[in-house]
């Protein structure tokens, strides 16, 4: 299952660093974040719900780069 996020990140650089920290998260088959058009497109494995992971992608995104926001 595959879901796009608006979300709120102030550089091309941060964007990056949410975009490994949710690839890097448990559930989360691929992830892109395009700061230009402010979006995140998660893929999830297979199994997993986005209620069950974009928690725990938001923390991860969180802990690189504090003022981002992720709109569930």
């Amino acid at each position: 299952m595959k879901k796009t996020y608006k979300i709120e990140v102030d550089c091309a650089n941060c964007a990056n660093l949410m975009e490994d920290a949710a690839r890097k998260t448990a559930g989360v088959a691929s992830a892109t974040v395009n700061f230009m058009t402010q979006k995140m497109i998660v893929e999830f494995e297979e199994g997993k719900t986005p209620a069950d992971v974009m928690g725990d992608v938001l923390k991860n995104c969180k802990k690189v780069e504090p003022d981002c926001e992720i709109f569930l």
